[in-house]
């Protein structure tokens, strides 16, 4: 039987805390994208920019500080790069189609992801208690799709079922991200890979912006009228990126990428209240069955998944 004293541990106390301070932060990113989308300002390249830009400059710095050789190979980085700018682009576009919570919940979508590709790549092992906790939150995954195909209320997004798609698809490479994060943060250096995440993605995502493909973001920038409504959730959604990336390596080489997303979950709380409160929006009332399976399985996962954490713990 685990202990008050055994759970209480520095590194528990301090990955469930981490844990919810991110979570916070990625409900301030989606409250400030769906503001932006609320005012009809749709860039979602440019708004990653200037976080990759504020990692380039402040961990490139302490980089050169340092003048230490690469501990990973730069492609690497250059790949992680380019799958993350897109994983941005496209759960950031989803925003014009779905509603804030409709993102938030979908988003656990990348826990799955994440164990399949931790088992593959990293070896980790995973227990039928752990799998079926997860299995209860995808059930939650399926209720939110099944309810903005069939409720009355669109006013949570023009095309709910599209919106939808773009969030899966933007998790299932968040997950990619993640997993490809916690490797090379273990086995690298976190200043290295926020340096080179930040170069190499302030490069992708100004050509992805130029291109002719996305020439309409392009003409969307230069359009935007910058008031005070639209400069603060542009630049606040850069500052919440930053810091969300600044302190997701310190919880990847914590306690991995699987309890990272987990945490997270915690945000489509956050949502709910951001919608009904600041928006004024209906719920539909499918969205709290949705609510207590991702609550039921985030404690059959990690109710386990402490357990062994801090058993590990004990036996060092």
């Amino acid at each position: 039987m685990l202990s008050f004293k055994e759970f209480c541990t520095t590194k528990t106390l301090v990955a469930l805390g981490l844990g919810q301070f991110l979570s916070l932060l990625i409900t301030s990113t989606g409250l400030s994208s769906s503001e932006l989308a609320r005012r009809g300002i749709n860039a979602p390249t440019s708004q990653s920019f200037l976080n990759y830009v504020f990692l380039a400059i402040v961990y490139g710095s302490i980089m050169l500080y340092r003048k230490e050789a690469l501990k990973a190979k730069w492609y690497y980085y250059a790949i992680l790069s380019l799958v993350d700018v897109e994983a941005n682009f496209l759960v950031v576009k989803a925003y014009q189609y779905t509603s804030i919570t409709s993102v938030m919940l979908l988003d656990c979508w990348s826990i799955p992801c994440v164990m399949v590709l931790t088992w593959f790549f990293l070896s980790t092992k995973y227990r039928f208690k752990k799998i079926a906790g997860v299995v209860v939150c995808v059930a939650g995954l399926v209720m939110v799709v099944f309810s903005d195909v069939h409720a009355g209320d669109r006013s949570g997004g023009s095309n709910p079922r599209k919106g939808d798609a773009l969030v899966i698809a933007g998790a299932t490479l968040y997950a990619i991200s993640n997993v490809s994060e916690e490797f090379l943060v273990k086995n690298a250096d976190r200043v290295e890979l926020m340096s080179l995440l930040g170069f190499f993605g302030a490069i992708i995502s100004a050509i992805q912006i130029d291109n002719n493909r996305s020439i309409l973001e392009c003409n969307e920038v230069k359009s935007i009228h910058w008031s005070v409504g639209a400069a603060l959730p542009f630049f606040g959604f850069a500052v919440a990126m930053f810091l969300f990336y600044s302190l997701v390596p310190i919880l990847l080489k914590i306690s991995g990428s699987t309890m990272l997303n987990l945490s997270l979950l915690t945000s489509d709380m956050w949502a709910v209240v951001i919608r009904i409160f600041a928006y004024h929006e209906k719920v539909d009332w499918m969205y709290f069955l949705a609510f207590a399976a991702v609550a039921v399985g985030l404690v059959v996962y990690s109710g386990y998944a402490i357990f062994f954490f801090n058993l590990s713990l004990c036996c060092r």
